[in-house]
């Protein structure tokens, strides 16, 4: 009976998830066995028609899940259970099934293989997260909103700004997924205790021929188990990802708030409901799913960093926390970076809240342009800003336009023009250099796009 919302499907895409399910984890298995059998035999350690008959029983769903149960359910051991549901299925070739090997060969290459499946998906989904971002991007490179600091207005910049800014962060996590693989996507057959001595004076071989049939790298030296380091890399990694998804969500959560209104999630008006009681809700539920899940994923972290020691060789307690925090971490951060894209493939911007919401300070957020200008024009930087601030304090004071009160400034009126200070204090006028960041990192992320379509599947 399902338990968990991954398990009841609220959680998670079905391509990820169907990578973590138990009947492909035991096709995996299935499939390092046949390649063992395999590497044997190319080496001439056993007859070919005998790894030939393990390979066509492995590969071909003979083995089922329910025979390799039973078998578990008395020798209280999975490895084992589907090395004897193989030989059995194999006849008289199945004495080479498992030739040499300690259940970790088989139940670390496995996951490898597993997890190669996974950041292919997930490497694909957030690619796709990115070209929504490149293209939101550009498109809002010129819609003007105010930018805020400690929660307060600060200064104007563009919503495709901030788009860039994320764009340019989910970039480096591409870059960092890719070079994780290289350290993550490693199989072994290196024995009980990694010395490799039940496979003979030919090990090293057949370990790199098993490798090389399931398109994966040899580890370059490991004990009973590929070392952990590995997964919490991944870890690490995946919790940064959701991180980076619990502050976007976070912002499209906060620019929904009704005091702001600047931006919404989709929403369906037709069918969706936002609250039990009040007809009138329209809540941010996709971005505060994103965010609550990113609590989880990031709760993954400490144990897989206390996967990394283990006594001596090898012991078990990495082996049971592992098999949650690997599938939950890949499945959730797939199903958030799907959501994400779902957000702002629909989502819904408000140029004229924008807008208002420039103008709300009336004026003060232009304040550090007039004190520029004014240096700019001959006053001292600490004279302009004393004086810039004394403006700003008498228009909160008195509730006036921040222009207003700057003209009356004999200081202000001696070196500048009431058209040259209107102009100063237009927010689309102070964008810096906003615009061109924009088209640089949407130029960047169209190129990284196209290196990475050339490329192709590993």
């Amino acid at each position: 009976m399902p338990v968990l919302p991954i398990d009841t499907g609220r959680y998670g895409t079905p391509e990820m998830v169907r990578i973590f399910e138990e009947e492909n984890r035991l096709r995996k298995m299935l499939l390092v066995e046949a390649a063992l059998a395999k590497a044997h035999a190319e080496v001439g350690n056993i007859p070919a028609e005998d790894a030939e008959r393990i390979w066509q029983v492995a590969t071909s769903g003979a083995v089922k899940l329910e025979r390799v149960k039973e078998i578990e359910a008395e020798t209280r051991h999975e490895t084992m259970a589907v090395v004897r549901a193989l030989a059995e299925a194999c006849g008289p070739s199945g004495r080479y099934v498992h030739l040499g090997a300690t259940s970790s060969d088989i139940l670390d290459t496995a996951l490898a293989l597993q997890l190669k499946e996974a950041l292919d998906v997930l490497e694909d989904r957030l690619a796709r997260l990115l070209a929504v971002l490149a293209e939101l991007a550009e498109e809002h490179e010129e819609t003007v909103m105010v930018g805020r600091t400690h929660g307060q207005h600060a200064l104007p910049i563009t919503l495709g700004f901030k788009f860039a800014v994320w764009a340019a962060e989910v970039m480096r996590h591409l870059e960092r997924l890719a070079q994780c693989r290289e350290r993550v996507l490693v199989g072994k057959m290196s024995g009980a205790v990694g010395t490799m001595a039940g496979f003979g004076p030919r090990a090293l071989e057949i370990q790199k021929r098993v490798m090389s049939i399931l398109g994966l790298k040899p580890a370059e030296i490991s004990t009973q188990i590929v070392q952990r380091d590995r997964l919490a890399e991944l870890i690490c990694l995946l919790a940064m990802m959701a991180s980076t998804l619990d502050k976007m969500a976070t912002e499209v959560r906060e620019l929904q708030r009704t005091e702001i209104g600047e931006l919404a999630e989709p929403f369906n008006e037709r069918a969706q409901v936002g609250s039990s009681t009040m007809p009138h809700k329209r809540n941010p539920i996709t971005c505060e799913r994103i965010c609550g899940l990113a609590k989880v994923v990031r709760g993954l972290v400490i144990p897989a960093l206390e996967n990394i020691p283990t006594w001596h060789e090898r012991d078990l307690t990495q082996s049971s926390a592992e098999r949650f925090i690997v599938p939950e971490a890949l499945i959730l951060v797939d199903y958030m970076v799907h959501l994400m894209i779902r957000v702002l493939s629909g989502l819904e911007v408000r140029p004229d809240r924008m807008a208002e919401n420039l103008a709300l300070t009336k004026g003060l957020i232009m304040s550090e342009a007039l004190m520029l200008e004014l240096t700019r024009r001959g006053m001292a930087r600490d004279d302009a800003y004393r004086l810039v601030r004394s403006l700003c304090l008498k228009a909160i004071k008195e509730n006036r336009p921040f222009k207003e009160v700057a003209m009356e400034s004999e200081a202000v009126k001696a070196l500048m023009e009431p058209e040259e200070l209107e102009a100063i204090l237009r927010p689309e006028c102070y964008l810096g250099t906003a615009i061109q960041q924009v088209e640089k990192i949407v130029e960047m992320a169209r190129n990284f796009l196209a290196k990475m379509s050339s490329k192709g599947p590993e």
